[in-house]
């Protein structure tokens, strides 16, 4: 049947497919909309699955903070290029998908997954923009964060994003503020944990026998091994955790002294860090 160019367009509105793809699906679904729609999605799903194999390491990191400031929402979201990364309609996508996380609180990529966002899943959404861009694209990751105080950070256009979340915040001051320097530091000097209390042992047994090995390859005695690995410990922690780091802005203090400055009770509960393509 003959498709007039006014239908391929409306289709092309509708979907953001291209021209000629939208044509050859309103010609194979003979002037029927909806099975023209379901046919671009197939091929998105098909793009899916011809490019399991492909890297998609390529997109943005997207951050949404609830209106109690209670809860954090961070997604990855991956791409193959960064010329897609930076598409208008993928960081439109993005952001729709990431404020669906956040007003409808959840908390597992499954379930966001299988999320209704303009009639369709978020799975078919994914497979639809694939179908329109010609690239990989999935969710990498969903983080989220809740606590007394939760604050949002994104950095270098989006390839690193930081929630942190904060207790004893009453009395605080210039919480915003702080709350930017420590997600700054998370980003800068990636802390495996907030203390040392939040190391894993297999991460501190294993930081004790480099220690101890680098103490024996020095000529140090064998009983004293252990006592130099500790001391190395303490330096790891001093370097690796986050309320034990140097402030990177002013290396006089540490960041558990900055907090203290803004609030005798103001501490960090926990974080997440999600870089681009890691």
């Amino acid at each position: 049947m003959a498709i007039t160019a006014k239908e391929v367009n409306e289709l092309r509105q509708q979907t953001g497919a291209g021209m000629m793809d939208c044509k050859k699906a309103l010609v194979e679904a003979e002037g029927d909309f909806q099975k023209a729609i379901e046919i671009l999605r197939k091929k998105g799903q098909k793009i899916s699955a011809s490019r399991q194999d492909r890297d998609a390491k390529e997109g943005s990191i997207f951050v949404a903070i609830s209106n109690d400031k209670k809860q954090g929402y961070a997604i990855e979201l991956n791409c193959e290029t960064d010329f897609v990364g930076k598409n208008s309609d993928f960081l439109a996508l993005g952001q729709s998908i990431i404020d669906l996380a956040k007003n409808n609180q959840i908390t597992s990529l499954d379930t966001l997954l299988d999320a209704q966002l303009e009639g369709i899943t978020i799975r078919q959404k994914l497979e639809e923009a694939m179908g329109k861009i010609g690239e990989k694209i999935d969710i990498r990751k969903l983080e989220v964060l809740e606590g007394e105080f939760v604050y949002g950070h994104l950095h270098t256009g989006g390839r690193i994003g930081v929630l942190v979340a904060f207790s004893g915040i009453n009395g605080a001051k210039n919480l915003e503020a702080v709350a930017k320097d420590v997600a700054i530091q998370i980003t800068a000097m990636n802390p495996i944990a907030v203390d040392k209390n939040g190391v894993d042992q297999s991460i501190i047994d294993k930081e004790i026998e480099i220690g101890k090995e680098q103490a024996r390859q020095e000529g140090k005695p064998e009983q004293i091994l252990e006592k130099i690995a500790i001391g190395k410990l303490d330096k790891f922690f001093k370097e690796s955790t986050l309320l034990a780091q140097e402030f990177v802005k002013d290396n006089t203090k540490n960041i558990q002294q900055l907090l203290k400055e803004h609030g005798n009770d103001l501490t960090v509960t926990s974080f997440k860090r999600l870089a681009l393509g890691s």
